[in-house]
């Protein structure tokens, strides 16, 4: 049996019986919903209307991994602010940071430096193995500064990355390799102000000959990588991938940029540490901050000095130059930042938390085992995420083309309205500190509920 031969008028009796059920015991959600009339998409962000069921569930509270809802409803959840809450709902030491920084000491921002931000920076550094940082307020941001200095210490105009991979919303990245192997904006891209393949080069993820061919060109300024893809599902690198990588971009010239965003699941010192890449540039946001909006991107000891020599010749990154922001690298955030790494995502904590996405990995390919549903489950540390076919896709492209919106939706209401949360959109589920194994073994419960009423 195939993803494809599921009975899928069986799929869509079940799904009206879940979306049905979602609407009838989340009253005030909807409601609220309905009222947000003065809402671009009835939503603070429009993200949020990626929740499955034709509106999302309102927040009333969140401590740890249990979110309540406005319904009163207690939900396990495992998507976890889709990585920005990876340290768990307002821990306690990041509360007490901020409680102190803006409420005892005073000064939310400044724009005047504090001891935090050494701190971190040095941290940082002892983690991810780069020489100097620099803050931003969102993993976007840092991906979008980190481009400039990239380009402007190679000279290089272009970019390249990897078909489907996330970097926040920065414009150049939204670029794919099409059906006829030729790169294309990606579907549904929103008025880019030039079209990005004018930008950037494109190849699927693990295709090493494409990326070979594309930096023959010799106008890379720095190839943007995710160490595996994670937005369009888990997408993990091949045997010897990323050594080739590096060794394709030393000898061609562009500087090798990794993206932790999402990667830092893979351990303390993410995927940079914990595959041993030796990256010139890492950016990183959403989960170091515990939950406040913050980024960074750090920079090899071989591009501080490089740096300096063209500050010398007349770049400005201190004030015109498009990098930086007024309230980048603000008080409230190195506090929460400091906190969160010193005290919550310790390696500890992302010993504990790997063994429980251990667990979760086991636990759905158990089911996938006994039910023999041709699908597919990858792990990247604390993190999880099952895709519609197997075996499990190998570049950006084959994971698009595994998703399958019904099935999507209909595992997504069935774990809600039973008391789960795993990110919408796709099927991811994180650990953070206070996961538990009870936690776990309910989503394992209810995933073979679910494929089995789906089979059946």
């Amino acid at each position: 049996m195939s993803a494809q031969a599921i009975d899928r008028t069986q799929l869509e009796e079940l799904l009206a019986v879940e979306r049905s059920t979602h609407e009838e015991r989340n009253p005030g959600s909807r409601v609220r919903y309905e009222a947000g009339t003065h809402l671009v998409g009835q939503v603070p962000m429009t993200w949020m209307n990626h929740w499955s069921g034709g509106f999302p569930l309102y927040l009333e509270a969140a401590w740890g991994n249990r979110i309540i809802d406005v319904d009163g409803h207690e939900y396990i959840d495992f998507a976890l602010g889709d990585t920005g809450a990876m340290a768990g709902h307002s821990p306690a030491p990041t509360v007490e940071a901020l409680a102190r920084r803006g409420g005892e000491l005073g000064g939310i921002t400044t724009m005047l430096p504090t001891d935090d931000a050494e701190w971190v920076a040095e941290e940082l550094s002892r983690r991810f193995s780069m020489a100097r940082w620099s803050f931003a307020l969102s993993a976007t941001d840092a991906n979008r500064w980190a481009l400039r200095l990239a380009r402007l210490l190679t000279g290089r105009p272009k970019i390249l990355v990897f078909s489907y991979c996330y970097h926040g919303s920065v414009d150049e990245t939204f670029v794919v390799v099409g059906p006829d192997g030729r790169p294309r904006s990606r579907p549904g891209n929103v008025a880019p102000a030039v079209d990005p393949i004018s930008t950037t080069r494109v190849v699927e993820f693990n295709d090493l000959d494409a990326l070979a061919a594309a930096l023959a060109s010799g106008d890379v300024a720095a190839v943007l990588c995710e160490p595996a893809l994670t937005n369009i599902g888990i997408v993990l690198p091949d045997d010897g991938f990323h050594r080739e990588l590096r060794r394709l971009t030393r000898d061609a010239g562009p500087l090798l940029m990794i993206d932790e965003t999402h990667t830092f699941s893979a351990g303390w010192g993410g995927a940079t540490t914990a595959m041993g890449l030796e990256p010139d540039i890492v950016t990183i946001g959403k989960s170091i901050g515990g939950g406040v909006p913050c980024g960074a991107y750090g920079l090899s000891t071989d591009l501080v000095p490089l740096l300096a020599a063209a500050v010398d010749q007349g770049a400005d990154i201190v004030d015109v130059g498009g990098v930086g922001g007024t309230l980048a690298g603000n008080a409230l955030s190195t506090a929460a930042m400091r906190a969160t790494l010193g005290e919550v995502l310790t390696p500890a904590a992302f010993e504990h938390m790997i063994s429980l996405a251990d667990r979760f990995t086991e636990g759905v390919q158990e089911v996938l085992d006994a039910t023999k549903v041709p699908w597919s489950i990858q792990q990247l540390g604390a993190r999880a995420e099952y895709r519609f076919v197997d075996p499990a896709p190998r570049n950006g492209g084959e994971s698009a083309a595994a998703h399958d919106a019904a099935i999507e939706e209909y595992l997504h209401l069935f774990l809600s309205n039973r008391g789960v949360l795993i990110t919408p959109f796709h099927n991811m589920a994180l650990m953070c500190p206070t996961t538990t194994a009870a936690d776990v073994d309910r989503h394992s419960e209810l995933f073979s509920q679910a494929v089995a009423e789906l089979i059946g």
